[in-house]
C-alpha cells in the first residue's frame, strides 16, 4: 500500500525534474539553475537563472566570472510573483540547488513554507538560514 509520503515523494521528485527542465532556458554557461514555486498542488511561478529583462543573455565576463546583475533562479521565480496576483504565502519552492543565503532571504520574507531542493551548493549558509526560520527544508536526490 502506497503511503502519503510515497506519495509525496514521488510528486517532490517530478517537480523537481521539471525545475531541471526549466533550468535549461538559462544562458548561463557555468551553471544552469531552475525553480518552480507550487501552491495547492499548481506551478504558480517558475523561473531560472540568468540577466534581468531587457539584458542581453549573457551571464558570463570575459573571464568566465558570472556578472553581478545575474539572477538566481528563486529570485526569478518569487519577483514573478510578486508581479503577478498571486501570493507564494504558505507555497513550496522547488530548485535545482540548494539555495544561497540572499535566496535564502527571499525565501523567508516571501511566506514560503518549504524548500524542496536536488543538488548541494558550495555553502550550506542559505541551507542554514531557512532552518533558523523554521522552514521545512528537504534535499531530494532525484537519481535515486
Amino acid at each position: 500500500m502506497e503511503t502519503k509520503t510515497d506519495k509525496q515523494l514521488e510528486l517532490d521528485k517530478r517537480y523537481l525534474r521539471m525545475a531541471a527542465i526549466w533550468a535549461e532556458n538559462s544562458y548561463c554557461k557555468r551553471r544552469q539553475v531552475g525553480a518552480l514555486v507550487v501552491k495547492d498542488q499548481m506551478i504558480i511561478s517558475d523561473g531560472y537563472n540568468g540577466t534581468p529583462s531587457g539584458f542581453e543573455n549573457v551571464c558570463e565576463d570575459e573571464h568566465n566570472i558570472t556578472k553581478p546583475y545575474v539572477l538566481h533562479a528563486e529570485a526569478n521565480a518569487i519577483t514573478k510573483v510578486a508581479a503577478s496576483s498571486n501570493s507564494s504565502k504558505g507555497a513550496t519552492i522547488y530548485v535545482t540547488s540548494a539555495p544561497c543565503i540572499e535566496c535564502a532571504k527571499l525565501i523567508i520574507q516571501s511566506g514560503i513554507v518549504r524548500v524542496v531542493y536536488s543538488e548541494k551548493y558550495r555553502t550550506e549558509e542559505g541551507i542554514d538560514l531557512l532552518r533558523r526560520a523554521h522552514i521545512e527544508v528537504d534535499f531530494i536526490d532525484i537519481n535515486e
